[in-house]
């Protein structure tokens, strides 16, 4: 399991393992908070070709599907 903290969201950079569309490398661009501090909204940029997605932010804890970093 892919160990992070929702409050070290932004900024992370990841791999997806299974690519498709040549979308591999992707950056957290945004996140939002509830005034508990859980998260509520999580937004990847891919990096060759700057397209958003909005993702589960506990997905990224999935080492079958995400890398911690670009690798």
């Amino acid at each position: 399991m892919n160990q992070i903290h929702p409050k070290k969201l932004l900024h992370s950079k990841w791999t997806k393992v299974e690519v498709v569309n040549k979308l591999k490398h992707f950056t957290v661009i945004k996140v939002e908070y509830d005034e508990l501090q859980n998260v509520i909204e999580c937004i990847i940029r891919a990096e060759i070709n700057a397209a958003e997605f909005a993702i589960e932010w506990r997905d990224l804890k999935d080492p079958q599907r995400w890398k911690i970093g670009w690798q």
